[in-house]
């Protein structure tokens, strides 16, 4: 498992959106995930879906894949995903699955958020972290949706 800290959480959650802001580039939901294990970024993603014509192309799901490919097996355990906003209800379902320790994100999304739904979705063991740097997550995400006003 992953040495949890502030300033390593703020550490990669400054990857994650810095992963957002490709996706803004591209003309994407500007969300942004990495993965990490010991210490060190496997995976990466950000929003495809416009891109790939995808629904699924979300960046929890494009950071998951790349991150199992490394490891080479489908469990992200000892692993830690860092993502700019709330796993949505899919994404928590394929976090659930790959049975990943730990979630930290950075805004919260009361609309489609995994929290938004009654039960368990999440792997049992998984902890989860919120808040982290959710001024600049949530920015991204107004700004994005402003520009489209």
């Amino acid at each position: 498992m992953e040495k949890n800290s502030i300033e390593t959480d703020k550490k990669f959650m400054s990857m994650a959106i810095d992963e957002a802001r490709l996706a803004l580039k591209e003309k994407e939901v500007p969300i942004g995930a990495v993965v990490v294990c010991q210490g060190r970024v496997i995976g990466r993603g950000h929003n495809l879906v416009e891109t790939l014509c995808d629904a699924t192309a979300h960046a929890e799901m494009q950071s998951i894949t790349a991150a199992a490919a490394m490891l080479g097996g489908k469990y992200l355990k000892g692993c830690t995903l860092y993502v700019t906003v709330e796993p949505c209800i899919m994404c928590a379902g394929a976090l659930a699955w790959s049975q990943i320790d730990r979630i930290v994100y950075g805004a919260d999304d009361p609309k489609r958020g995994y929290t938004t739904v009654e039960g368990r979705i999440l792997h049992p063991k998984t902890q989860v972290e919120r808040g982290v740097l959710r001024e600049e997550c949530e920015q991204l995400m107004k700004d994005f949706f402003k520009s489209l006003r």
